[in-house]
């Protein structure tokens, strides 16, 4: 029976022995959980909207010489429009900026800073300018003066009425032998871009080849 109880209390010494090692063993993994911290959420109040200056006046003006000028950033501002510039779109013409006046229906061609009046539905095969899949198309002929001035353009804007249509791919194809850039706009948009482009990088370089707005496909 003695030798039974000494059996048993070193069998429970070492299983004690054995549960103390799993648990410093376990300790490293243990103390190496951090909680997490709870977080509150608080509704910040929104602030009150600014009130509007009670007086315009701003003081007196600056003497710095480091003020930025905008009137001088424009420096375009100098700059005197071409004679051939668009002064005015209208229905059945237009007003150029020489004291031309076309009022009698035809568009007109500004090339080399030079005034063409041009109706590209006449004198052709075609009498209509849109075809059938809704392309803007004029018969070849109607670029007799495009054809024959030299040196060309570099680009050519289309204002094609009032409002704007894709050029077929003959009409395209047939001005990219030119040797012609092409820029699709209506006609009112096309004539602001002709006065911009022409001032900046003159006549001998932009074209516009316009039809007037009152003028139907």
């Amino acid at each position: 029976m003695e030798w039974q109880r000494g059996v048993h209390h070193r069998s429970s010494l070492r299983l004690a022995h054995r549960d103390q090692r799993l648990v410093d063993d376990a300790s490293p993994v243990l103390t190496s959980i951090t909680p997490i911290p709870r977080r509150w959420f608080q509704t910040i109040p929104s602030r009150p909207a600014s009130h509007p200056p009670s007086r315009s006046d701003r003081g007196p003006p600056s003497q710095e010489d480091t003020q930025t000028d905008f009137a001088k950033l424009d420096v375009l501002g100098g700059t005197p429009p071409p004679a051939t510039a668009i002064d005015a779109c209208l229905p059945d013409g237009f007003i150029i900026g020489n004291g031309l006046r076309l009022s009698n229906g035809s568009g007109c061609l500004l090339i080399n800073g030079e005034v063409a009046e041009w109706r590209p539905w006449e004198g052709g095969s075609r009498t209509r300018l849109l075809n059938e899949q809704g392309q803007w198309e004029c018969d070849p002929a109607a670029w007799g003066v495009l054809s024959l001035v030299w040196p060309k353009p570099d680009l050519l804007i289309l204002g094609l009425g009032a409002s704007m249509h894709p050029l077929s791919p003959a009409t395209r194809t047939y001005l990219s032998t030119l040797g012609v850039r092409t820029e699709i706009q209506d006609t009112r948009n096309a004539a602001a871009q002709f006065n911009l482009l022409a001032t900046e990088r003159g006549v001998g370089e932009v074209a516009a080849a316009l039809i007037p707005i009152g003028r139907s496909s």
